[in-house]
C-alpha cells in the first residue's frame, strides 16, 4: 500500500460473536466506514454535491481474507489506499490492524464502479478526479484499459 488513510474504530460486546471474537460480518463494516472516512478527508466530501458527478459510484465487488482474529472490545486500526483506477473502476486496499503492531488481523479489497447518476451505467473518471486520488494510487492505468477489469 503506497499511501494510506488510517482510522481508529471501536470494537464494542454487540461486534463479537459467542467466542469473544469480532464478528466476521462487522470486518466489511468497519472497512466502510473507513473508506467513507478516507473520502471525507481527502475532499470529496459526503457526496451532496451533485455537480461532483465521480460521487456517483457502485460498489462492485468486496473481499476479505480473515488473517488473525480481533479478540474482545477495545480498538483496531484500518488502513485504506487506493490499489488501482482503472478507465471506470476504483479498486480500494483496506487493513484491519491492532493498534500496537503492523499485523493485519484482516486484508481486503473493495472495487466501486462510476456510474451515471441517471442511466448507472459505467463512466469514465474524470480528469480532475484522476489527478485528485493520483498521490494515493499504486497503479494508475496509463494504456486505456482499467486495470481492475470494469
Amino acid at each position: 500500500m503506497r499511501r494510506f488513510h488510517e482510522s481508529v474504530f471501536g470494537i464494542y460486546f454487540d461486534d463479537l460473536d459467542p467466542f469473544n471474537i469480532l464478528h466476521n460480518a462487522r470486518y466489511p463494516l468497519l472497512f466502510e466506514r473507513a473508506v467513507g472516512a478516507f473520502w471525507m478527508d481527502v475532499g470529496w466530501g459526503a457526496f451532496q454535491d451533485s455537480s461532483r458527478p465521480e460521487q456517483f459510484h457502485l460498489v462492485r465487488h468486496n473481499a476479505v481474507d480473515y488473517l488473525s482474529p480481533v479478540r474482545g472490545v477495545g480498538k483496531v486500526r484500518i488502513r485504506v489506499g487506493i490499489e488501482r483506477i482503472g478507465r471506470t473502476s476504483l479498486v480500494f486496499g483496506v487493513r484491519m490492524l491492532p493498534m500496537d503492531r503492523d499485523i493485519d488481523h484482516a486484508r481486503g479489497t473493495r472495487t466501486v464502479v462510476h456510474v451515471d447518476r441517471d442511466t448507472l451505467a459505467p463512466r469514465p473518471w474524470g480528469e480532475g478526479f484522476r489527478v485528485a486520488m493520483a498521490p494515493w494510487v499504486e497503479e494508475l492505468d496509463t494504456d486505456g484499459q482499467d486495470g481492475a477489469g470494469a
